[in-house]
């Protein structure tokens, strides 16, 4: 009989080792972060709005730069991830930044037996779901820590960047959830040219999966909107139209990037 998949170590693993040169790489600026650049982009900051005196928990923050980021905009945060050596940066950045964002590290599926309380916000953004097979659970979590009349608040890339092979050539995967992809790596997104070796799981998750999920667990859609460009050069191939605004070159404007979702707890 085949071994279970151990999707959870597999990803730590990664992470871990994701973590070791995101922290020093030019795609994270963290010299600039820690003079004070935020992390955010304009989608998410539109979306979340004023976070002044804001409880915000922040899912699968990597090495918390977007966390910190939040609450140097007033907001009290929570961020959550798998990678103990993530979240170890992360409370470090969090010293160094004199930050009051505190972090968790766990299985978000596992959250609610770490953390005791409610939020005005969920948050969690580009890359985020992929690394995760239940949808259903995961919205039951966002429903589980917003408040009454909280708001969750997502962006991701769009389900169909992930069709594509590398080079956006063609497509060679399925865009419905058929199951766990598991793929070796060299290099990272922040840097392809580091010298680093992995292997991921991971899913692909359609956009009716998606909303599903949010709408069986008790939290009404108020806005969905798509983008045609990437905030983060993080692909191949890319060109930069604008500021931190990235599409495929040889594909211009003709597909979706990334799409955002504000949902409302009913």
């Amino acid at each position: 009989m085949d071994k279970p998949l151990d999707y959870l170590e597999i990803n730590k693993n990664s992470w871990n080792k994701r973590t070791e040169f995101h922290v020093h790489s030019e795609f994270y600026d963290l010299h600039g972060f820690l003079q004070g650049n935020s992390s955010l982009n304009p989608i998410e900051l539109e979306l979340l709005g004023d976070l002044k005196g804001k409880a915000v928990l922040h899912l699968q923050c990597h090495f918390g730069q977007d966390s910190i980021s939040l609450s140097r905009l007033g907001a009290e945060v929570v961020g959550v991830d798998l990678s103990d050596k993530a979240i170890q940066t992360a409370r470090d950045l969090a010293d160094q930044t004199n930050s009051s964002a505190k972090f968790v590290c766990c299985d978000i599926y596992d959250l609610p037996n770490h953390l005791d309380q409610e939020f005005d916000i969920v948050f969690t953004s580009y890359g985020t779901i992929g690394w995760l097979p239940d949808l259903n659970k995961w919205a039951n979590v966002i429903s589980h820590f917003l408040k009454p009349n909280g708001k969750f608040v997502f962006v991701e890339f769009h389900p169909v960047v992930w069709m594509f092979d590398d080079n956006f050539e063609k497509v060679g995967y399925n865009y419905f959830n058929t199951g766990p992809i598991v793929e070796k790596e060299k290099g990272t997104y922040a840097d392809r040219e580091t010298d680093i070796h992995q292997e991921y799981v991971y899913w692909n998750h359609d956009l009716g999966e998606v909303l599903s999920s949010l709408i069986q667990n008790g939290l009404q859609i108020s806005s969905f909107a798509e983008y045609d460009y990437s905030p983060y050069n993080c692909f191949q191939h890319t060109v930069e139209f604008g500021p931190k605004k990235f599409k495929i070159k040889h594909l211009d404007n003709k597909i979706p990037m990334v799409y955002s979702i504000v949902a409302d707890k009913r």
